[in-house]
């Protein structure tokens, strides 16, 4: 009787006193969630390789010019504002599951009209972690690296059509806004395009682009390693240079030289012209502002400028 109470000892089963955690532990967690959701699962990881690919890798550098890096566009609005102003764009990322309102709609629209952005679907997590936590509302859009120019193909892509050069050139200025005006307004009044520094400096962004209001597509912009080594080459090539200063020594609708062969430097809003960049310049003028303002953005200066040089050419 002993031994077989033993026995009965270790036999398994509910001990008394539970409290019913075993009941609980049958209860179902609701529904499963699709594969490409479950952490550790095929699909999911291959959702994950497919997106993490093209966040902001920075491209090999390609052509004279040279290649900036990707970028990503997050946000409803902000993505739908992209794609109706046509920034290049390679692929819309959707949030699996997305609330689809009349942007989320107009964002698939916009992109299947274009044609060349491919739409993939991803989990949320992944998203949150390819934009660092950003409050992506579910949409994000893979801007391509911009392919820039050699400052000397804008020159020679002006003689090339029997015209004396106009370009512009940027000295300092950081703000995206203002390298996409700079070029909105050398496209209108004519001008063979934009150089910028490569380091501490404006590229050509997707807010670069937004602001170019389409411009971008028809100007192309070149990068310098070093600003006033591009500008000491001009010279040599036979371009007058004219930089932007308050306190220039001439004013703007005194200098003939505009109707020839020119850069136009125009530098940051607070700093003006670098100091090597201002003794390179042939001209320093400045523009007669009878209001009393005491300095315009790069994008207005350039503008004033940009029309004095093209009525001198008329």
């Amino acid at each position: 009787m002993a031994a077989n109470n033993r026995r009965m000892s270790g036999k398994k089963g509910a001990q008394v006193g539970s409290g019913g955690q075993r009941r609980r532990g049958l209860e179902g967690k609701g529904p499963t969630p699709p594969a490409e959701a479950r952490k550790g699962h095929k699909k999911n990881r291959i959702a994950g390789a497919k997106a993490k690919q093209i966040v902001r890798k920075p491209s090999p550098r390609g052509g004279r010019g040279g290649k900036g890096t990707s970028e990503m566009v997050v946000g409803r609005n902000s993505v739908v504002e992209a794609l109706r102003e046509g920034v290049p764009a390679t692929m819309l990322y959707v949030q699996q599951f997305i609330d689809n309102d009349e942007r989320v709609r107009e964002a698939l629209q916009l992109a299947a009209d274009r044609g060349g952005i491919h739409l993939m679907e991803a989990p949320r997590p992944e998203l949150d972690r390819m934009t660092n936590g950003l409050n992506h509302q579910g949409l994000v859009l893979q801007v391509p690296p911009y392919e820039y120019a050699h400052p000397e193909d804008l020159a020679a892509a002006a003689y090339d059509q029997g015209a004396d050069p106009l370009i512009v050139a940027l000295d300092g200025v950081t703000d995206p806004r203002n390298l996409g005006a700079v070029v909105r307004s050398v496209s209108a009044f004519g001008g063979h395009g934009v150089v910028v520094p490569e380091r501490r400096a404006a590229g050509m962004s997707a807010g670069a682009w937004k602001t170019s209001a389409g411009a971008a597509a028809r100007t192309p912009v070149a990068r310098a390693a070093n600003l006033t080594r591009a500008l000491e080459a001009y010279k040599k090539a036979g371009l007058v240079v004219v930089g932007l200063a308050a306190d220039g020594e001439a004013e703007v609708g005194d200098v003939e030289a505009l109707g020839g062969p020119v850069v136009i430097v125009v530098g940051s809003e607070g700093k003006g012209l670098s100091r090597l960049v201002g003794e390179t310049c042939d001209f320093r003028v400045r523009i007669p502002m009878p209001g009393g303002t005491e300095s315009l953005n790069a994008g207005v200066a350039a503008g004033v400028v940009l029309y004095e040089a093209s009525r001198r050419r008329a």
